[in-house]
């Protein structure tokens, strides 16, 4: 008797899905796409309305001839590929590729009993809509990469380069951010502190110095520190101003796909492409035992921090259990996407807020487990009450000079028990308006204005969300694509571009300033948010994109001149030829190779590049210090900042704290006159 087809994407769907339908359907996979646009050739026909010539992807036909044959045993087909633009798209390429006659779309956010079965009920057919704007976007892309790439090849006389509408402007953002800070002058400054007392020292509290004469003071340099050291010693401290307010932290949202990357960088250590992966599998289902699979999250692809009633209160019966009444809000809590977010999506969560990362941590292995708890966290802190916290402010008089301090005491935790914050609490006495002082020390650092940071991966995927570049499932393959092209690197964990990638930003921007730039992208995802929405055509857009496009590449053809980007000679010596070493920088950062290749191909870390750091960095020393959260040793580490005391236990313990002897180092002592 012939059974009901579902197509899904992977073999993981298949066995976690295979749990809810039992023996009532056969489940296939299409292991992703079966047909895109061929490698070869442009594949669009510019003059017949931007018409793609789809391929079937030569990987796939093992995979074609088997759904072949499942569909013509099947008495109905559903495709249930990923609830977005993409997975509409395959599942249409499915329907064409096996010339299903009535396919029957069914989507879910969740790969859940419920969620499954409420799926097949109502099956949909398949929206063209969103065909059209994922295929606008295919050929758009394609337009500009076929056009762009060849161009930068035969000017620049190196095969493998690539331009892209979405990769080209990353890189761009990360080459004007290392101009901003290589223009960047520091300036000197001081920071002047003081620990005073109302009585005894155990109550002592620090101060900073902000002002002078009612207006706001900086200090330019050690003479001047030294000079208001001496002023302050001699002045009396008093008491002008204490003003206690209570401040209530309203706890995140759930994750999106941008801040999920976000957080599992800042956290984690994970990159954009770890964390996708480790989620799909989160998504698709883990082996929980006897249980079988289990899909434990939500569909990690989305701009939506929307999250289903059920879910909510599951989540609340969650909290009660876990930390009682008092953290619950009175409401469900509800977060409000940004514009052109996809309110059919979900926000990324646990798909049972009722499975502990506790409970689930012997199934999982540590990667997964440790992204599990960090979506768990968040996602349940977003249904908790606030975090209550008491501020104290205290303004302190010293002759003309105005020191200001701040107290900070956690009232109730909230949703801080279950998501920390970077918030810590400083004790300030009990003060009174008009209450003497008395200086216990005075210390000074000195301190210089410092440049724009370098893009991590979180401060980049932050970057490009906020400028409306790229949508959730670009993210991670932009951040590959741009360090796999060898345009830039990981220094430390931040991005720096190359010289290929500055030589090629430069001439892109010279000749197609009006693509490459980050408001042209972002206008042309609002388009391809207006086609999904039946609001613009697809061809309609391409056309008024690619005529004006067309012209600048001619005009690009003529015009841009050959471009080198030359090694940099240096005094090295190849010890094996005895040739001179070149320094060049590739996908993984400065490095010397020999001059004479390809006939000598030796190469070795740069002097003072990422590799030589590594090679060269002190190993732990032991200490008598033992670690306050563990128990374990605390061994000494060199960073970029210096020494400092970390424990043996990482990475299962991340407890670091500063050296006595680099903390007082750090700090230059102002002198304490004799009279006092």
């Amino acid at each position: 008797m012939a059974k009901p087809l579902i197509i899904v994407e992977s073999p993981a769907k298949t066995r976690t899905i295979g749990r809810f339908v039992g023996g009532k359907y056969r489940l296939e996979a299409s292991m992703g796409h079966v047909r895109d646009l061929p490698k070869s050739t442009l594949g669009v026909d510019v003059e017949r309305d931007f018409k793609p010539k789809y391929v079937n992807l030569r990987e796939r036909a093992p995979t074609l001839k088997k759904l072949r044959t499942a569909v013509a045993e099947a008495d109905a087909v559903y495709l249930a590929t990923d609830p977005d633009r993409e997975g509409e798209a395959i599942a249409w390429h499915l329907a064409q590729a096996l010339k299903v006659k009535d396919p029957k779309r069914i989507e879910f956010n969740e790969i859940t009993r419920g969620a499954v079965t409420r799926a097949l009920e109502h099956p949909r057919g398949i929206d063209a809509a969103r065909v059209d704007a994922q295929q606008a976007r295919r050929i758009l892309d394609r337009l500009v990469g076929y056009s762009l790439s060849p161009l930068l090849q035969r000017k620049m006389r190196k095969w493998g380069l690539s331009a892209g509408r979405v990769q080209s402007v990353a890189v761009r953002l990360i080459c004007e951010r290392e101009r901003e800070i290589e223009a960047f002058t520091p300036e000197e400054y001081w920071d002047v502190t003081a620990q005073v007392t109302p009585g005894t020292l155990e109550e002592a509290f620090q101060v900073k110095l902000v002002g002078r004469d009612g207006d706001k003071l900086k200090v330019r340099d050690w003479e001047q520190a030294e000079q208001i050291s001496r002023e302050l010693w001699d002045a009396p401290l008093r008491v002008t101003r204490v003003k206690e307010s209570k401040q209530a932290r309203r706890p995140p949202p759930p994750f999106i796909t941008s801040t999920l990357q976000q957080d599992a960088a800042n956290r984690l250590g994970f990159s954009a492409r770890q964390t996708m992966r480790v989620a799909q599998q989160l998504y698709e289902g883990v082996e929980l035992g006897e249980e079988g699979p289990v899909g434990l999250i939500t569909y990690m692809r989305t701009d939506s921090p929307r999250v289903a009633s059920e879910a909510q209160s599951a989540a609340r019966g969650v909290i009660v259990e876990q930390f009682g009444e008092d953290y619950v809000p009175p409401r469900p809590r509800h977060y409000a996407s940004r514009r052109g977010a996809q309110e059919a999506h979900e926000a990324i969560r646990p798909t049972y807020p009722d499975r502990l990362p506790q409970d689930l941590a012997e199934f999982l292995d540590d990667r997964q487990r440790r992204l599990y708890e960090l979506i768990w966290s968040r996602f349940t802190a977003s249904q908790m009450a606030d975090l209550a916290l008491s501020i104290k402010a205290v303004d302190v008089s010293a002759g003309s000079y105005l020191l200001r301090g701040r107290g900070v005491q956690v009232v109730f935790p909230g949703f801080s028990r279950v998501y920390s914050t970077r918030d810590t609490e400083v004790s300030v006495p009990d003060l009174k308006e008009g209450m003497w002082l008395d200086l216990v020390s005075l210390a000074a650092l000195q301190r210089f204005t410092e440049p724009p940071s370098r893009y991590t991966e979180a401060g980049l995927v932050r970057a490009l969300e906020s400028k409306g570049i790229g949508r959730p499932s670009t993210y991670a393959p932009i951040i590959g694509t741009i360090q796999d092209r060898g345009y830039v690197y990981l220094e430390e964990k931040r991005f720096r571009p190359t010289d290929l990638g500055f030589a090629v930003t430069d001439q892109l921007v010279s000749h197609f300033p009006g693509i490459i730039s980050v408001e042209f992208t972002a206008k042309m995802e609002s388009e391809l948010d207006e086609i999904e929405e039946g609001k613009a055509d697809w061809v309609e857009t391409l056309r008024q994109f690619y005529d004006p496009f067309a012209q600048s590449v001619e005009e690009a053809e003529e015009k841009m001149g050959k471009v080198s980007v030359e090694a940099r000679e240096t005094d090295e010596v190849c010890e094996e030829c005895g040739k001179p070493m070149l320094l060049r920088v590739g996908r993984h950062g400065p490095f010397l190779a020999c001059s004479g290749y390809p006939e000598c191909k030796h190469t070795r870390p740069a002097p003072g590049g990422k590799e030589e750091k590594r090679a060269k960095k002190p190993p732990p020393e032991p200490t008598d210090e033992v670690c306050e959260k563990c128990g374990s040793p605390m061994v000494i580490r060199t960073g970029r900042r210096g020494r400092f005391l970390a424990c043996s236990g990482f990475p299962k313990c991340r407890n670091t704290r500063s050296l006595p002897e680099e903390e007082a180092a750090a700090k230059k002592r102002l002198p304490e006159p004799v009279s006092k």
